[in-house]
């Protein structure tokens, strides 16, 4: 047979042909359906949707992580404090004792200063009380000031005018004797330099004329100053001597409210005792 009559090319000795495998096609793009789904995923991730319950439950695992991470540093800080030495904790024992008694020194220093403003201000008080208590009693004997309390009314009546002002002097001097602390005769106030002068019948009080009866009105212990009246060669006596009557009654409560106005001394000043 000749070689135009073989249907195959022969190789080298007699061999033949290997047969090439047949190669698809090779393209750059994606299959369609690859790349659509692709698309649709991306789509679905980007931008994310954030749902109110997903953002609460974010919030709540947020804030138990931050307390699990506290927790951990406080367990760690006790975790030294157990693994510290002998020494070390004595020393942390001093420096709390120490700070303790500070703390209590000036607790302490604290309360003596409230204690101390407390009496300084009760102190205060009392001193204000007792001033103004002070300054009610004199303007009662400087007859400045209305006065009430027990006491006794003394009335005189002179129809003939034989009464003469050192009848009535005699009458308050006995008085002040008994302790009486405010003396009013009609109407005027009587006080440390209160004088008498005039004739039987046209009296005066410190320069003002009075009339009878001479009505005394007297704030002092009535048992004490009504006695003083009626002893013997007394006040009442001398009086119906002169054909005048004295009448006295205890009241409880006598009202002294003529006033003396307040007049500085001219040459008296007050002087540290």
């Amino acid at each position: 047979m000749s070689n135009d009559e073989n249907p195959r090319n022969e190789g080298p000795a007699g061999e033949l042909p290997a047969e090439v495998p047949a190669q698809a096609p090779e393209t750059g793009a994606d299959p369609p359906e690859e790349s659509s789904g692709r698309r649709r995923l991306l789509a679905g991730l980007w931008p994310p949707r954030v749902s109110r319950a997903q953002l609460i439950v974010a919030l709540l695992l947020f804030v138990l992580g931050l307390g699990l991470a506290i927790q951990v540093r406080s367990n760690s800080d006790n975790s030294a404090l157990r693994g510290a030495r002998q020494e070390d904790l004595v020393r942390i024992l001093d420096e709390l004792d120490n700070r303790t008694q500070r703390l209590e020194d000036e607790k302490q220093r604290l309360d003596d200063q409230r204690t101390e403003l407390e009496n300084s201000s009760d102190q205060a008080e009392e001193a204000r009380k007792q001033t103004l208590e002070k300054e009610r009693q004199l303007g009662i004997l400087a007859g400045t000031v209305a006065a009430k309390g027990p006491g006794i009314t003394l009335t005189i009546n002179d129809p003939s005018g034989a009464v003469e002002p050192d009848m009535l002097l005699d009458a308050i001097q006995e008085l002040r004797a008994a302790g009486a602390e405010a003396i009013e005769i009609n109407g005027v106030r009587v006080v440390a330099n209160t004088y008498f002068s005039g004739d039987g019948g046209d009296l005066r009080v410190d320069g003002r004329r009075i009339r009878s009866p001479y009505e005394f009105k007297v704030i002092g212990k009535p048992q004490d100053l009504e006695p003083a009246l009626n002893i013997p060669g007394g006040v009442v006596q001398t009086l119906e001597k002169e054909q005048a009557t004295a009448e006295v009654a205890q009241a409880e409560e006598i009202v002294v409210d003529a006033l003396r106005p307040a007049k500085l001394p001219d040459y008296a000043r007050s002087s540290p005792q």
